[in-house]
């Protein structure tokens, strides 16, 4: 990974290091590189652009705030977030960055701590998780903004017809009982990219294990808990969601456009984990069963222990090289109130960070399923903290991929392999 940085900084530096925010005279001009959100550019749609224009305007002329769109995948949003901060663009302010960014970045020296006076603001309320991620070596480094958990979506009269009692906990076995029986599928994200790995660390999470059992240690005394009976317990769930066909003809090709797809099928539709946005998407998908639909907590990967749901979501954070650093985290703390992270969740169907903003009238109204959200916010497992989670995720999804090719007695120890040899440098990706 230090190498993939000096790289990086090598071959970006001259390219960059020209950028500035701001003219030299007058206010300055803070960049903030957003995450696509559904909001654009569009400073009406609820999104980032929306909060930067409102931030802009409670600064009063001490600063204003013009967005950068980064690209779509979240690899391609750190290469580009990484090529510029290696080269110490100080046209680079604020940035929304994918929680497992966050170790890395810090361990390279690329982010401004949190100012100690607004520590307690930004985390007060948070859930858990969002506090965690923004975490590095015992210092905050990034502010939460939003998070992101996954849900179990189901069809009420596929679980009933199937004798599953929704209201109460249910597993990954009786999922894939219920669906055979039904002859119904259950949307995955199975495809080789981040989507993948969320299911595999939330399943080897929710059977009691760690991907890395110490975070934060060095590449050469990183313990790996992959080859352990939690990890044989989550690729032996994949196993079966793979060789009982529930996950429909192209598993190994699903993200989490595809599930949702699958869910949408009249036909076949059964069950479905992913994202809350889905109770936004289904309608403009044209599905004819709104009243059918049903959610849960995400299930069990052990019968009796609880379910660790995915985490996701976006930090704030700021460039160690801004030239206006001060004004920046003012921004964030702007951007951050819990009346915009209502007004983002309402507009683009993203989760608050903020747990009091779960009990506004409006957003229980909009997510009918609000208390599940932050239910399963605060119970979420993060994927691994560490600075080298690039290559721990890349080495995962290589030797998970295909589905059907795991085997719960050999692919996790195959990982944890793979894994140390990459940091050792004797393996490539």
């Amino acid at each position: 990974m230090v190498a993939t940085l000096a790289a990086v900084a090598t071959a970006s530096g001259l390219a960059l290091s020209a950028c500035s925010s701001g003219t030299g005279s007058g206010p300055p001009v803070l960049t903030w590189y957003i995450n696509p959100d559904g909001g654009g550019s569009d400073p009406t749609k609820g999104g980032q652009a929306q909060l930067a224009k409102e931030c802009t305007d409670t600064a009063q002329g001490r600063y204003s705030i013009k967005i950068q769109l980064l690209p779509n995948s979240a690899s391609d949003q750190r290469q580009q977030l990484l090529r510029r901060l290696a080269a110490k663009d100080s046209g680079t302010d604020l940035m929304s960055m994918d929680p497992v960014f966050v170790a890395e970045f810090a361990q390279a020296g690329f982010l401004d701590p949190v100012p100690q006076g607004d520590a307690d603001g930004f985390t007060r309320n948070a859930v858990k998780p969002s506090v965690e991620a923004s975490t590095w070596k015992g210092k905050l480094v990034a502010a939460p903004m939003w998070a992101n958990t996954q849900l179990l979506w189901y069809r009420k009269s596929v679980a009933k017809a199937a004798g599953l009692d929704m209201s109460q906990p249910v597993t990954w076995d009786q999922l894939i009982q219920a669906a055979k029986s039904q002859q119904k599928t259950i949307g995955v994200q199975a495809k080789r990219y981040e989507g993948y790995m969320v299911w595999i660390n939330a399943l080897i999470a929710g059977a009691g294990g760690q991907i890395i059992e110490n975070p934060g240690a060095s590449a050469d005394q990183l313990k790996f808990g992959l080859a352990s009976s939690a990890g044989q317990k989550a690729a032996a769930v994949i196993q079966q969601v793979a060789q009982s066909g529930v996950a429909g003809p192209a598993m190994s090709s699903t993200d989490e456009t595809a599930a949702l797809d699958l869910f949408s099928n009249d036909a076949t539709s059964g069950f479905l984990v992913n994202w809350p946005y889905v109770w936004a998407a289904l309608p403009g998908n044209k599905v004819s069963f709104i009243d059918d639909v049903g959610w849960a907590r995400y299930p069990q990967t052990v019968q009796g222990e609880p379910s660790k749901p995915p985490f996701g979501g976006i930090e704030l954070g700021v460039n160690a090289a801004s030239q206006h650093k001060a004004e920046a985290w003012d921004a964030i703390k702007c951007i951050t109130t819990p009346a915009h992270q209502k007004l983002y969740m309402l507009g683009t169907g993203n989760p608050a960070a903020d747990k009091s903003v779960y009990d506004d009238a409006a957003i229980k109204k909009q997510f009918p399923m609000a208390d599940l959200i932050r239910e399963s916010l605060d119970a979420a497992a993060p994927r691994p903290l560490t600075q080298y989670y690039g290559d721990v995720s890349s080495a995962i999804q290589r030797e998970f991929s295909p589905p059907s090719s795991v085997n719960p007695s050999s692919t996790p120890k195959q990982a944890a392999d793979l894994i140390t040899a990459v940091l050792k440098g004797d393996a490539l990706l």
